[in-house]
C-alpha cells in the first residue's frame, strides 16, 4: 500500500522486507541519465534535435572507401608523389576494398543500433514522465483521502447537541470560518504531516513534564510526547479540534488559553508549547501570553513558540491564506519580547526548509580558466537568491527560565 513516503512493495530483484522509494528512484535515474558522458537529457534540451545533428554527422562519416580523393600537392615532387600514390592504390585495391566494405557494413549496423538506442531512450523518458505523473496523482488522491477521513472522524466525534460553543477564543474569532477544522487540514496538512514536523520538539520537553500545549489543535505533539513517556495535556479554543484530540485518547480541554493559564498555579509547569499560535495574537495579547508563560513555568522550564517565518516568501503565502492571523513576527521581534518577559535565554531555530529540488541551480559554464570569475559570481548569486527565496518556512523560539 502506498504511503506519504511513496513506498511500494519491492519489485523483482529486491529482497523481501525492503521497500522502494519511488520518487528517489526516479530522481536517481534522471540524474544518472543527465550526467552520462557526452549526453545531455535535461528538460531544456530538445533531444530530437540533438539526435538529428548526431545522425547527420554520422552519415557524412560512415561511407568508408578506398577511392577517397588524394591530397593535391604543388611542384614536381608533389606531382611525382601523387602519381606513385595512384599507382599504389590501384595495386592495393584488391586488399583494401574488402576492408572498406566490411567497415561500411559495420558503420551501417552501428548507426541502426544508435537509432534504436535513441528510440528506446525516447520511450524510456515517456514512460518515466507518465509514471511520475501517475505517482503525483496517486499521492494527491491519498492526501485527499486522509483529509476526508480525518474530517469524517471529526464529525463522528463532534458534540452532537452542541452543548459547547464552536470556539471560545477571545481573539481572534475563528468562528468566522464556516469550517476551521477543514481549513487547517488543507493548509497545514494531515496529522501525520504535522507529527513529522513536530517530532523535533520531543527532546526539548524530555525533562520538562508536565507540558502544556496551548492551541494544541488535533493533538499531534501531545501524541508524540505521550509516546515518549512525557506527561502532557492540551487546550484549544475550537470544539472540533478538542473532540478529535480526545478521540485519540489525549488529555485536551476546550478553553481560552489566557483564562486557562491564569487559573494555573505559578511555577506549576515544566514546559509550554504553542505551535502556529502567536501569529494569531495582536501585540497586547502576545505580550500577555509571554508574561503568563514566564509566571507559570518553574525554574529551568522551557517555552517553545513555533510560527511562520516571514523572511520566507513561500511561507508568507501560507500566512496570508489564514484570515485569523494578526501579524507576521520576524524572529528578532519574538526573541526580544521573550527576553523582556523575563526568560533567561533564548534560541532561534529555523525549520522546514523547502526541498532541494525546488531551489535554484548553479549555471553550468565551460570548464576553462576564463570562466572562473563568472562561475564564482553566478554561484554566489544563486546561493544568495536561494537564501532569500527559499528560506525555511517556519522557525521556533526556544526560551528557558
Amino acid at each position: 500500500m502506498m504511503g506519504n513516503g511513496a513506498e511500494i512493495r519491492p519489485p523483482a530483484g529486491v529482497s523481501d522486507g525492503e521497500t522502494v522509494n519511488v520518487p528517489a528512484l526516479f530522481a536517481q535515474l534522471r540524474d544518472e541519465l543527465r550526467h552520462a558522458p557526452g549526453l545531455d537529457v535535461s528538460e531544456e534540451v530538445d533531444r530530437g534535435l540533438v539526435r538529428q545533428r548526431l545522425r547527420t554527422v554520422a552519415e557524412t562519416q560512415w561511407a568508408v572507401t578506398a577511392d577517397r580523393p588524394l591530397e593535391q600537392r604543388r611542384g614536381i615532387v608533389g606531382g611525382v608523389r601523387q602519381a606513385i600514390k595512384k599507382a599504389l592504390r590501384r595495386l592495393m585495391r584488391w586488399y583494401v576494398e574488402p576492408l572498406a566494405v566490411s567497415q561500411r557494413s559495420f558503420n551501417g549496423i552501428t548507426l541502426k543500433l544508435v537509432d534504436e538506442v535513441f528510440e528506446e531512450m525516447d520511450s524510456l523518458f515517456l514512460r518515466l514522465a507518465s509514471a511520475e505523473s501517475q505517482l503525483a496523482a496517486a499521492r494527491e488522491r491519498e492526501r485527499l483521502l486522509v483529509e476526508v477521513e480525518e474530517r469524517l472522524t471529526r464529525v463522528e466525534r463532534r458534540d452532537a447537541d452542541r452543548r459547547h460553543p464552536q470556539t471560545v477564543a477571545t481573539q481572534p474569532a475563528q468562528a468566522a470560518f464556516r469550517d476551521y477544522f477543514a481549513f487547517e487540514s488543507r493548509v497545514r496538512g494531515t496529522t501525520r504531516d504535522v507529527r513529522d514536523r513536530q517530532d523535533v520538539y520531543v527532546e526539548d520537553f524530555r525533562d520538562a513534564a508536565p507540558v502544556l500545549d496551548i492551541g494544541c489543535g488535533r493533538g499531534e505533539l501531545l501524541a508524540l510526547l505521550g509516546a515518549a513517556g512525557i506527561e502532557a495535556r492540551g487546550v484549544d479554543a475550537d470544539a472540533d479540534m478538542v473532540a478529535f484530540a480526545r478521540g485519540e485518547g489525549l488529555d485536551v480541554e476546550q478553553a481560552d488559553l489566557f483564562e486557562h493559564l491564569e487559573a494555573l498555579s505559578e511555577n506549576s509547569l515544566g514546559g509550554i508549547f504553542a505551535g502556529q499560535v502567536v501569529e494569531h495574537l495582536p501585540p497586547p495579547a502576545l505580550v500577555r501570553l509571554l508574561d503568563l508563560a514566564r509566571a507559570k513555568l518553574r525554574s529551568g522550564g522551557v517555552l517553545v513558540l513555533e510560527t511562520i517565518n516571514p523572511l520566507s516568501p513561500l511561507a508568507l503565502r501560507n500566512y496570508f491564506s489564514d484570515l485569523t492571523h494578526a501579524q507576521p513576527l520576524v524572529p528578532v521581534t519574538l526573541e526580544l519580547l521573550a527576553r523582556q518577559a523575563g526568560f533567561a535565554s533564548t534560541e532561534t531555530r529555523f525549520l522546514n526548509t523547502p526541498p532541494e529540488a525546488e531551489r535554484l541551480r548553479d549555471v553550468e559554464l565551460p570548464d576553462a580558466p576564463e570562466f572562473d570569475r563568472a562561475r564564482s559570481a553566478l554561484s554566489a548569486n544563486v546561493a544568495r537568491l536561494n537564501e532569500l527565496l527559499y528560506a525555511p518556512l517556519d522557525y521556533a523560539i526556544v526560551a528557558r527560565v
